[in-house]
């Protein structure tokens, strides 16, 4: 019909039969943990920065790679003068299980040789200052987050990447690692309000009626009487909410609790976390919001309840820190050991809190 159809082909290597020693030693790359992407952008709007985000074309195949790896020829672009013939690779490529950790070590490399120091403790971040200006970069695999008190920086940083690397999209902010960025003059909004709707849509919660609360005070979380639900629904369901509390702190203590039934969960397991569902339904767009010229002083807040789960009898900690007036991370966790005492498990709630 005179119509060209364009379809997207990659070479990918077959990972699951490289032997570990010999075709590769090492494979660990670390990434940015999402209280670092809520830091950075706590700390860029405390100083009036406006952040951009990047996005590199193709990533892993600019790994430089140490070892000796082999790939066969593709089918149907074997050399038809040597078809018994391997390739040996000199860079990575998709489906190598040292590629992550390649393109860290390249990446990384570049942007210690145009000046940026890698951070001591977050080796995903690196920061360079001129003069009294300071620019700070964020890595997550191929994404990369920046911004600069002085925008000269951030347009010298955008051309030595633009002729180092080729880039797929550049600008401003607005969507990284699933969170959805609003960049205000007096703040930054983060939420999640796409997730959510997907989520009611997939779980086929969209008519459900909505609750004010995510969680019951008066009934009991569990009950042995109750017949078993299916695993993997009750499972993805909990995974689901699980990231979404990366903008909803709300649901965190709520969404916990669910958690601790996945072995075998139970009706009155279900209702619960469909009731967590029915509480986004009413309250879809809610999200974290970061003022603009506060403090960045760093302050924690701790709490904990005694021998809350009906079970094991052990408490629960709770825990929230703010960088200024900007809420970071936040914590709900069931404790390794029974609590003997209420200031026992206050205690143990401190101590994780602090850490």
């Amino acid at each position: 019909r005179g119509i060209v159809v364009k379809n997207k082909a990659r070479l990918v290597v077959q990972g699951f039969r490289q032997e570990e020693g010999i075709d590769y030693d090492e494979t660990f790359a670390p990434v940015a943990r999402l209280e670092a992407i809520r830091l950075f952008l706590a700390f860029a709007v405390n100083h009036n920065i406006k952040v951009y985000q990047m996005d590199i074309k193709c990533a892993f195949l600019y790994g430089k790679i140490q070892e000796e790896v082999y790939v066969c020829q593709p089918l149907g672009f074997e050399d038809t003068f040597h078809p018994d013939h391997v390739y040996r690779l000199n860079k990575a490529l998709y489906g190598l299980k040292q590629a992550p950790r390649a393109w860290y070590e390249t990446l990384s490399t570049f942007l210690l040789s145009i000046g940026f120091t890698r951070g001591k403790i977050d080796k995903t971040l690196f920061l360079k200052w001129k003069g009294k200006h300071l620019m700070i970069v964020q890595i997550y695999v191929d994404d990369i987050i920046f911004g600069s008190t002085c925008n000269n920086m951030c347009e010298e940083f955008r051309k030595l990447m633009t002729a180092e690397f080729e880039m797929s999209a550049m600008g401003e902010l607005q969507c990284f690692l699933g969170l959805q960025v609003k960049q205000l003059q007096n703040g930054t909004f983060i939420h999640q309000n796409k997730y959510v709707q997907n989520l009611l849509q997939r779980f086929d919660m969209n008519d459900s009626k909505p609750c004010s609360t995510p969680m019951s005070t008066n009934k009991a979380l569990i009950d042995d009487k109750d017949d078993l639900v299916d695993q993997t629904q009750y499972r993805c369901m909990i995974g689901s909410l699980l990231y979404l509390t990366a903008s909803r702190p709300d649901i965190m203590f709520a969404t916990c609790v669910c958690a601790r039934y996945q072995a075998s969960p139970r009706k009155s397991n279900l209702i619960a976390v469909k009731r967590i569902f029915r509480y986004l339904k009413g309250a879809p767009t809610l999200g974290i919001w970061y003022p603009a010229n506060g403090n960045i002083e760093l302050s924690g807040f701790s709490d904990s309840d005694f021998a809350g789960c009906h079970t094991t009898r052990k408490s629960t900690s709770g825990g929230c820190q703010f960088l200024g007036n900007a809420l970071i991370s936040w914590q709900s966790k069931k404790q390794a050991a029974v609590s003997t005492s209420t200031a026992e498990a206050e205690y143990i709630a401190a101590a994780s809190c602090t850490a």
